[in-house]
């Protein structure tokens, strides 16, 4: 049996090439070895956690709790390729990429800029103007191919009619063009998450799922908005066909944006079931099978491909009304100030 370590990093390789890890008190631990990392659709790891990532990362490894089962379970990044950021404010992240950078990292951000500011539903964010210039600095900084605009989710109740919100859309979008080359929304769902009816307390009486005139006038309004704009058009996890306005179902985490972005990495393309002579077209080859990569662990309507999200219920402070992710607003911010930056986990 071999050892090896880059910087604090222990990871260890049995005959069988199975992976373990040496935690931090020493023991020796099975570990899964991810070649794409959500960071993460639980939880703002830009905005809160990208030292405690990093930490992580320079360690090799970290203990994940499944929310479903309370168990835990180890990640070692040994053979790690890419990152997919999630975030509505990665402004603490953006001197912290040249990490990333050096290390040889690919990766991509999906950035939430919405504008639900007057009605308080994202207490907890900056102000959309500090947001749409960080989402600049960003995209100045890793390249407007890296960084898709999310509007998610898309809401309308008595004080905010699909008018106002489209005119919110707008704005944004007149902001970032020429900053992004994507823009995907979802519209919110609440009669399928427990925590979202928990979190809107008294607003469930305003807020309620959209209809389907209501998504096909907001669906037009984006597609006629985008005549402007020149985006990509893509809806997230929404079973709803939108094909008449341009509008896809979308892959967040994308196999073609990957190949577009990220061909240069070998390791990262034999995971997607590409060849080295396979490469030189602008296209997937007819024998790629995106079904044997799709993720079977998310909603039915989710289009991404397979990776291992190493965020926690719970720990997001942000305090927005719909989350899915948090109980409510105090247990998550709790949390996260008990967290170490230093720690195995999250929680």
């Amino acid at each position: 049996m071999s050892k090896k370590s880059v910087d604090d990093i222990l990871i260890i390789k049995s005959s069988s090439d199975k992976s373990y890890v040496i935690d931090d008190f020493g023991k020796k631990r099975t570990a899964i070895e991810p070649i794409i990392v959500s960071a993460s659709r639980s939880t703002d790891i830009p905005a809160f956690y990208s030292d405690w990532l990093i930490n992580r990362i320079k360690r090799g490894y970290l203990k994940w709790k499944n929310p479903f089962n309370g168990n835990y379970s180890y990640v070692s990044f040994a053979r790690t390729r890419l990152f997919v950021f999630w975030s509505k404010n990665p402004q603490p992240m953006l001197n912290k990429l040249d990490f990333f950078d050096e290390k040889g990292y690919n990766y991509y951000f999906q950035y939430t800029l919405n504008d639900y500011q007057a009605e308080g539903f994202e207490p907890h964010l900056p102000t959309t103007e500090a947001r749409i210039d960080t989402f600049i600095a960003l995209s100045n900084k890793i390249g407007k191919e890296k960084v898709i605009w999310r509007f998610d989710p898309i809401m309308v109740c008595n004080s905010l009619y699909p008018d106002d919100v489209l005119n919110r859309i707008r704005y944004i979008g007149d902001s970032l063009k020429g900053y992004t080359e994507r823009m995907v929304f979802s519209f919110i769902d609440i009669n399928c998450y427990k925590k979202v009816k928990v979190n809107l307390g008294k607003m469930q009486s305003e807020l309620n799922e959209l209809d389907k005139d209501t998504i096909d006038y907001m669906a037009r309004g984006i597609a006629e908005l985008n005549k402007k704009w020149g985006f990509q058009l893509g809806t997230c996890a929404e079973s709803v066909d939108l094909d008449k306005y341009s509008i896809e179902h979308n892959r967040c985490i994308d196999d073609r944006l990957i190949v577009k972005l990220f061909r240069n990495d070998p390791d990262l393309m034999r995971f997607i079931g590409l060849e080295e002579d396979q490469l030189e077209a602008d296209f997937l080859p007819a024998k790629y099978s995106y079904e044997k990569l799709k993720d079977k662990g998310q909603r039915k309507a989710c289009g991404c491909i397979k990776s291992k999200d190493i965020g926690q219920y719970d720990t997001c402070p942000h305090g927005c009304i719909y989350c899915y992710a948090n109980s409510n607003c105090e247990t998550a911010t709790n949390n996260y100030h008990q967290t170490s930056q230093k720690s195995e986990t999250l929680l």
